[in-house]
């Protein structure tokens, strides 16, 4: 049976010392002090410990099954589901007009977090809702938020978000779901959608559906594509639930993981929805929430992985194998910890190494959302646009890498499922693939993050490496964090170049490259925090901190600088090397 216990004191290192959110100018950050921080997520941590990871081992165990048209979530969730509704944890960042509590986004993420390493199929339920409730409150009519917000915020109601088709994944100009506009302004639905995460389930009262379907006069491609609301229960003029919509499950899928997740196939036979937001504009709407829930989804591959790896690191020191060959270590013993071993160190340095950097990118990024939406700052919204492509696409690829070391760690035992480490290498796999694949979330990067707005994003991120190393280059002491990063950005910059040069005569040497690109941006990221980080432990150093708390984040972060930053220099020759390498085998020939 694997464990759980949230990282408290590394979250309020980094809201604290590195991100300083106190101190920060984003209205709402003032209330942030280091006492709130602490008692909400150390409440966090005691619901993640105490009653989501034990049921992580149920959920995957169990499944949900499909019984007379509802799915039955595995045992203990339901009870679950009502304690995270009955602690205020699915309003924590909602707004308070709607019954929320008014956090910051960044307090979200982080308890976020917390939950997701958890339990993250579990977590999936309240999350889409959290998307779904964002959507409505941006594109809503004030009857709409009124009807909705208020039980979408409680969870009493939770929501979905209905996509992809069966011919139809990442080209939605593809979609056959029809949207037939009524008398009374309703509109028909019909339709099949697939791959619906809690599409159907016993948690709530209710679910709302946020579905994507072509209504008539708006013309082939996205450009005809609205969205619409369509709840399982109709709601009557005062609010309670009236009868069933035309909407049902067809099918509950047999995953690879997250198990304790119902992921249908949903089908519309005339059901009745309203339009969300203007009519032929659903792709609009529908981007509204993709920041959210691709940052989202990036968490989820470092969350996952962090679980990983504290199980990884508990079976490291106690599992004997072996002798040290520097010395015996354990003389009283047949032989020594496997922590001991050069290997198991490398292995476990990189888990570390990778959660702690790109924890400290996803609140960072999570920080830019709430300077964007409470300031009204497009520099910002600007600078996580183009960078939530690279923390979804990077963080996924390696938080499943990661797992997989954990593992590793295991050896044989790892590979039994009684022992439930396999679980977090099969629940992390998804989050490579939904939301958007990862090479879609690459060609979305290099086709257009990067020229968006003439390039002033990208610029305005290499500037800003370039300030905190010109800011930070007279202390010494950040030498071995400085340089990397320089020459990982210098990397970054020769591999925008070239696509400069390069992609007008052929848009396949970009495209070819943008898989390189997204994941070298996405060590330089991790490289730009892990030197922030440095900076806040030796200032806390000199104020006299905790040495070996402080003394562990300078090692595992030279640790990343040395091993990790290098591979921009690998795929930058990769991107120079063109699209011929790529493209030279004729397609009759695979």
């Amino acid at each position: 049976m694997t464990t759980y216990t949230a990282p408290v004191k590394d979250m309020q290192f980094l809201l604290h010392d590195v991100l300083a959110v106190s101190g920060a100018d984003i209205p709402g950050y003032a209330d942030l002090d280091a006492g709130f921080t602490a008692a909400v997520l150390d409440e966090a941590g005691k619901v993640a410990s105490d009653v989501l990871a034990p049921l992580n081992a149920v959920g995957d165990r169990e499944g949900c099954v499909l019984e007379n048209g509802v799915v039955r979530t595995p045992t203990g969730f339901k009870a679950a589901f009502e304690a995270m509704k009955a602690g205020g944890w699915t309003a924590l960042d909602c707004d308070p007009d709607y019954g929320g509590q008014g956090l910051p986004y960044l307090m979200g993420t982080a308890v976020g977090e917390i939950f997701v390493s958890a339990n993250m199929a579990f977590n999936m339920y309240q999350g889409l809702t959290h998307g779904a409730y964002s959507a409505i409150r941006a594109h809503g009519t004030a009857e709409q938020k009124a009807t909705y917000l208020p039980r979408m915020v409680s969870c009493d109601w939770t929501g979905t978000m209905n996509l992809t088709e069966p011919h139809c994944g990442t080209d939605l100009g593809l979609m056959r779901t029809r949207a037939e506009p009524q008398a009374d302004g309703s509109y028909r639905i019909t339709g099949t959608k697939i791959f619906i995460s809690a599409g159907e389930h016993d948690l709530a009262k209710n679910i709302i559906h946020l579905v994507l379907a072509k209504a008539p006069g708006g013309g082939e491609g996205t450009k005809g594509i609205s969205l619409f609301i369509v709840p399982k229960f109709l709601v009557k003029d005062d609010g309670t639930l009236g009868a069933r919509n035309a909407v049902s499950v067809g099918k509950v899928e047999d995953k690879m993981g997250i198990h304790g997740n119902a992921t249908c196939v949903m089908n519309y036979d005339g059901a009745t929805g309203w339009l969300l937001g203007d009519l032929h504009k659903g792709m609009k709407a529908m981007f509204t929430m993709m920041n959210e829930a691709r940052l989202g989804v990036g968490l989820q591959g470092y969350a996952v992985a962090e679980a990983a790896y504290q199980n990884a690191v508990g079976y490291a020191r106690d599992r004997l194998q072996g002798r040290d060959v520097t010395g015996v270590k354990n003389p009283t013993g047949p032989a020594d910890p496997l922590i001991v071993h050069p290997d198991i160190r490398r292995n476990l340095m990189d888990q570390k190494s990778f959660v702690e950097g790109a924890r400290a990118f996803t609140f960072w990024a999570a920080h830019l959302i709430d300077r964007s939406v409470r300031l009204g700052d497009e520099a910002a919204e600007g600078l996580v646009s183009l960078l939530i492509p690279v923390l979804k696409g990077f963080q996924t690829d390696k938080g499943f890498e990661m797992a997989v070391q954990a593992q590793q760690v295991w050896g044989g035992h790892g590979y039994i499922e009684d022992n439930g480490v396999s679980q977090f290498v099969r629940d992390a796999r998804i989050a490579q693939i939904y939301e958007g694949a990862n090479g879609v979330q690459a060609l979305d990067l290099v086709g257009r993050k990067l020229g968006a707005d003439g390039g002033k994003h990208v610029m305005a991120f290499f500037e800003l490496v370039k300030g905190f190393i010109k800011e930070n280059e007279g202390d010494d002491r950040l030498r071995g964090f400085l340089d990397p990063l320089k020459q990982a950005s210098k990397d970054c910059q020769a591999a925008g170049m070239f696509f400069m040069q390069n992609a007008m005569k052929n848009p396949n040497a970009a495209l070819a490259g943008s898989y390189d690109f997204m994941t070298m941006m996405g060590h330089t990221c991790l490289g730009l925090m892990w030197a922030k980080i440095a900076k806040a432990a030796l200032a806390g150093l000199d104020a006299g901190g905790d040495a070996d708390f402080l003394n562990a984040k300078l090692a595992t972060g030279r640790y990343y600088m040395a091993r990790h930053l290098p591979a921009t220099a690998l795929h930058l020759a990769r991107i120079q090397s063109g699209a011929d390498p790529v493209m030279a085998l004729p397609a009759e020939a695979f």
